[in-house]
């Protein structure tokens, strides 16, 4: 007999979240599957903030149904398996981070000597061992930011949920905390807000679009880009189009100068045979790629996508 299909981590359904006139969330409906690392994606005002500030119990929606790993927000039952971090969190400047962190670990009903290990672990995990034990205060931007993510992930929560954490780090300090998204416990879920629609592409393996308060896509980064519809084949020469259309019949093939753009069935079938024709042809291949990028996608999904501020 089959399992059935695990509940997800996260759910909104028909959520609507007013300030005053206005709608930050318009009857907002998505899933995040139990496991995923999703992207959160969406232009300023969009509604992410508010998404995460109600997931975390910060604010009740006008109307809707939240779902937080199984049920509706309860603190109790949520204790030390949600961890999250508001956007543009303030972590104080006069304590070290370990003492921070012990702190938090202690009210989430850890031992002291649970809450020590606990809190190394996680500067570990965010390389900020060697800043332990100085003041918060006199860490660079960076550092605190990584103290920030490193408050949401104490005790090892079943979900996380990010409101732009690596907003303001520069390339060296998003890669540095790339590695803490990625390597997550099996089974655990991380929900990540940013801008960044390249990294949500590299290291995210779902993605929700929305805008205005409302959704406009979700589901698997696979899906949403099309890497199962088209690819495109960048070459060192022209096209063979003549031939390439002899060997694929059933497919669709495009040329434009050096660019080849094919859609079919079986893209991976329809590699063998490609390769083939342009090795015998002596034609070097520059690139190939699966699908679209996320950001066409996403510029041509949500038409709010390319407001400024």
């Amino acid at each position: 007999m089959n399992a059935s299909p695990a509940p997800p981590a996260l759910r909104f359904e028909r959520v609507t979240k007013r300030f005053g006139k206005r709608a930050a969330l318009d009857s907002l409906s998505f899933e995040v599957p139990q496991g995923s690392l999703c992207g959160f994606v969406g232009a300023n005002g969009a509604g992410k903030t508010t998404t995460f500030a109600i997931a975390g119990g910060y604010c009740a929606p006008d109307e809707g149904v939240v779902d937080v790993l199984g049920g509706p927000f309860d603190p109790w039952r949520l204790k030390g398996r949600l961890g999250l971090l508001p956007q543009d969190a303030d972590i104080g400047d006069r304590h070290t981070p370990r003492e921070l962190l012990v702190h938090l670990a202690r009210l989430q009903g850890m031992t002291a000597a649970k809450a020590g290990h606990d809190a190394s672990r996680v500067l570990d995990r965010v390389h900020l061992d060697d800043r332990a034990d100085v003041a918060i205060g006199t860490l660079s931007h960076g550092m605190r930011r990584r103290v920030a993510v490193a408050t949401a992930l104490l005790g090892s929560p079943d979900l996380v949920v990010l409101d732009e954490p690596t907003a303001g780090l520069d390339p060296v300090q998003v890669r540095s905390l790339r590695d803490v998204f990625t390597q997550r416990r099996p089974g655990q879920t991380f929900v990540v807000s940013t801008h960044n629609l390249d990294e949500v592409e590299r290291i995210c393996d779902y993605v929700v679009f929305i805008d205005q308060g409302r959704l406009v896509k979700q589901g698997p980064i696979d899906d949403v880009v099309g890497r199962d519809e088209s690819a495109a084949w960048v070459l060192g020469a022209a096209v063979p189009l003549a031939l390439l259309t002899e060997v694929l019949p059933g497919y669709t093939l495009e040329a434009t100068g050096e660019v080849l753009l094919v859609r079919g069935r079986d893209l991976d079938a329809a590699s063998v045979h490609i390769a083939r024709v342009l090795a015998e042809q002596r034609i070097p291949v520059r690139e190939v790629r699966r699908g679209g990028s996320l950001e066409e996608r996403f510029f041509g999904a949500s038409p709010g996508a390319a407001r400024p501020g």
